[in-house]
């Protein structure tokens, strides 16, 4: 039995914080820039934190093996040295998206999560670390996108419609490859599901350097022609959009100080370059007794079908 910390108190800190209380022995205390009443009436141990008073972080953290973050920027840089100082053994930083190898420090996306890596690889003799690598989370296609599931918010992309498509008014982006060689493929993965292996990998005696989760693995051109056929209506508009078309979207954002629509076109973007994508083997055989949910059988659960 660990204690774990789990930084924020959005979806996945949320679904971690479940399923750490009601599927393992071990216990969990939830690190929140102001008090969570809601989390503390369902059994939640919630400490309040300042990310600017590192005591306060380090005193959260006395006698945790292991933090789970899901905190961005500067509040996570905080987090890590904080960890170290409290003698942590374990942190997994806030990825949860795609490999952060094909992800550029400059994109507006990464919320300095390329310092953080940096911070934990200077560590690493003392802080052991993994990334979780789960592509796209199903969540940003229910109603109400992300927002709904109070997780990943970024300005831009935490509503329906903002990434890909919107499955309410049925209007969409089609990506092309330079050159049409190929269709645009992405992995996605259930919030819950992501939870649910994060909490299973607490158990494990040694992390590799990443761990891959993935519900489905889909083209793009197969996203939207599952949508279609389980709504029973087409897409109208379809927009199309290349790396080149984008490129000058996200120029003329940056040109009007846009920084919603930055972050629309830079996940377009991404999502072309392969970032949110995985050919290699998945870790989900890691727990034999669980499986993800694909997504066809979330859409219809989530859309009442």
């Amino acid at each position: 039995m660990v204690r774990v910390a789990i930084a924020g108190t959005g979806g996945l800190a949320r679904y971690i914080a479940h399923f750490i209380r009601d599927e393992t022995s071990h216990t969990a205390v939830i690190l929140s820039r102001s008090e969570q009443p809601t989390l503390a009436a369902a059994g939640h141990q919630v400490a309040v934190v300042d990310y600017q008073i590192p005591e306060s972080l380090q005193f959260a953290l006395l006698g945790c093996d292991t933090v789970l973050s899901t905190v961005t920027g500067p509040n996570q840089i905080e987090l890590i040295k904080a960890a170290v100082v409290a003698r942590v053994r374990r942190f997994a930083p806030a990825e949860y998206e795609g490999s952060p190898r094909l992800r550029d420090p400059s994109n507006p996306l990464d919320r300095q999560r390329s310092v953080a890596l940096r911070l934990l690889a200077h560590y690493s003799q003392s802080l052991e670390t993994t990334i979780f690598v789960c592509g796209i989370f199903y969540e940003r296609f229910q109603p109400g996108g992300l927002a709904g599931a109070k997780t990943n918010l970024i300005p831009g992309l935490d509503n329906e419609g903002d990434y890909i498509m919107n499955c309410s008014a049925m209007f969409a982006s089609f990506l092309t490859l330079p050159g049409n060689t190929g269709d645009v493929t992405i992995c996605m993965t259930a919030l819950q599901d992501v939870g649910r292996f994060v909490t299973k990998a607490l158990d494990l005696p040694q992390w590799p350097q990443e761990m891959r989760i993935c519900g489905q693995r889909i083209t793009v051109r197969g996203l939207l022609q599952t949508v279609a056929q389980l709504k029973k209506q087409q897409f109208n508009p379809l927009q199309v959009h290349t790396l080149a078309t984008l490129a000058l979207q996200h120029q003329v954002a940056r040109q009007a100080g846009d920084a919603s629509q930055q972050n629309r076109v830079a996940a377009l973007i991404n999502t072309i370059n392969g970032y949110y994508d995985f050919e290699g083997p998945c870790h989900n055989n890691l727990f034999p007794d669980w499986a993800p949910m694909d997504f066809r059988t979330w859409f219809i659960l989530k859309w009442h079908l």
